[in-house]
């Protein structure tokens, strides 16, 4: 199950949406009626899911949410501290005993585009009663849609039967009423001189319309021949129709000619790094992850003669420590958080530092050891990833 809430300037929506092990959806949504806050949203959506598991009498369910919030306080990790989520989070709790098995996860928003998209719907659509809809059905359109009904047949361009129609005006047999006003609409952008077909392009320039085999030569000759720069699919497309050609699938075509163009295959641009999800470094509670760095040294010096500032932030509270040092070494590190970090705050959960000898070494790892404190370093090159 995935749920989100919604709260905008035009309402507030619910969504949720249950995936059966066949890979079945059954959505649900529902529009706000009252005031609400975002956190209170999205406990509405998770209880609407539930509720729906329940009607379907599902006893082992997975819920997958993009709160934070909501996700952390079911597992218990968080507290529930504000009075307006307390009724919701015991209402969670009653409605969790009817299944079997069940699991809360924390979901990146991308990957709950459809929940998301159900709870925008439902805030912004006006309701004035109770309606109810059937579950959506998606196809996926693999072109643009005038191309369904003039694609070439026979060994005829794909522009045969907009030619006969404005020859004769008699429109091909065995067409349906649906056909010929679809022929009709499609014909009125058209224009014929003698034997050539011409497109009307939104500028009101003539496109000479081509067959198949002339608009292979024409990409060929435009791509990759003396004058071609080897442009993109797109590029290409646009060029072509700013040197006055047209036919119905230029962009998808052009898109396929430049992919198995092997000059581009060869010599392109390659972005060698495989992509990879983006994982939020976010602090479950106050002072359980600092972020530690070295400023200096330091020009002029301090009235102590001190060159360095050893800074540690703590990225929940951004409450920051910081002290004078002449010289930053392990020991002065180490002194330093047990003194002013863990005698203060307590023994935090995560450390965050970049990669310095004076801030990774022997002696702080076995310090680490001892807490049991998690080292983490930063990206190299980079200082704004640790925080401090």
């Amino acid at each position: 199950m995935y749920f989100d809430g919604a709260v905008n300037s035009t309402g507030s929506g619910i969504g949720a949406v249950l995936i059966s092990p066949k890979g079945r959806h059954f959505p649900v949504a529902a529009k706000i009626d009252f005031p609400c806050t975002n956190n209170i949203a999205e406990y509405e959506a998770c209880i609407l899911g539930l509720q729906a598991a329940i009607d379907l009498k599902v006893k082992e369910l997975e819920v997958f949410g993009d709160s934070m919030l909501t996700i952390f306080q079911t597992l218990k990790q968080w507290k529930t501290k504000d009075p307006k989520l307390v009724p919701y989070h015991e209402y969670l709790e009653d409605l969790t005993e009817n299944f079997k098995d069940i699991s809360f996860t924390y979901t990146p928003r991308m990957k709950n585009q459809f929940a998301d998209a159900l709870a925008t719907l439902a805030s912004m659509v006006s309701i004035t009663k109770e309606n109810l809809i059937e579950p959506l059905e998606f196809e996926i359109a693999q072109g643009p849609a005038h191309c369904d009904v003039i694609d070439a047949i026979d060994g005829n361009p794909w522009y045969a039967d907009i030619k006969h129609l404005l020859q004769t005006g008699q429109f091909p047999a065995f067409t349906d009423r649906h056909d010929r006003r679809t022929l009709r609409r499609i014909a009125a952008n058209f224009f014929l001189s003698g034997e050539i077909l011409y497109r009307r392009s939104f500028d009101a320039t003539l496109l000479r319309c081509v067959d198949e085999n002339e608009a292979q030569h024409l990409m060929e000759e435009v791509h990759e021949r003396n004058c071609g720069p080897h442009m993109n699919g797109l590029m290409l497309a646009k060029k072509l129709m700013r040197l006055g050609y047209f036919w119905s699938t230029m962009e998808t075509d052009c898109v396929k000619h430049v992919r198995h163009c092997h000059l581009c295959q060869v010599y392109a641009n390659q972005i060698r790094a495989p992509p990879n999800e983006l994982h939020p470094m976010a602090a479950p509670w106050p002072f359980s992850m600092w972020g530690i760095d070295v400023i200096g040294p330091i020009n002029p010096k301090a009235s102590n003669g001190h060159l360095y500032i050893l800074v540690a932030i703590d990225y929940f509270t951004k409450w920051i420590e910081a002290i004078t040092l002449a010289s930053v070494t392990a020991k002065t590190v180490a002194r330093f958080l047990r003194r002013d970090i863990i005698a203060r705050y307590g023994v935090p959960a995560t450390l965050v530092t970049d990669n310095a000898k004076n801030l990774n070494n022997k002696l702080i790892d076995e310090f680490c050891a001892q807490f049991k404190i998690l080292h983490r370093n930063s990206s190299p090159y980079r200082p704004q990833m640790n925080g401090a």
